[in-house]
């Protein structure tokens, strides 16, 4: 299973999302091709209705502990209540890569 497919996964079944959206962004950065170490995640869930963001981003890094100590190097995080979601249905563009020429 691709490194996606795994995040994908386990933030499905431990956070239950409304929305989904796991990008691998490696292509973005000077890493090998075909690399799987850059990520964005953009995640809607109930669960984060009444949470302050940090708090959000510590149940992100729980659930993906294990990838974030081994092959993913960088995680951006997108993390929305679904009222939060409705009022602004779209997370921002990544910026551009300072560490590589690509």
């Amino acid at each position: 299973m691709s490194v996606q497919q795994q995040i994908e996964t386990r933030l499905t079944d431990s956070l239950e999302p409304e929305v989904l959206q796991v990008r691998n962004e490696s292509f973005m950065h000077n890493v090998p091709e075909g690399s799987e170490t850059h990520f964005k995640v953009t995640l809607v869930s109930d669960r984060f209705s009444s949470l302050r963001k940090v708090r959000r981003h510590q149940m992100v890094y729980e659930v993906l502990s294990t990838l974030l100590s081994g092959p993913v190097h960088a995680l951006a995080l997108h993390l929305y209540s679904p009222e939060e979601w409705q009022s602004s249905p779209d997370a921002p563009d990544s910026p551009k890569c300072h560490g590589g020429e690509k």
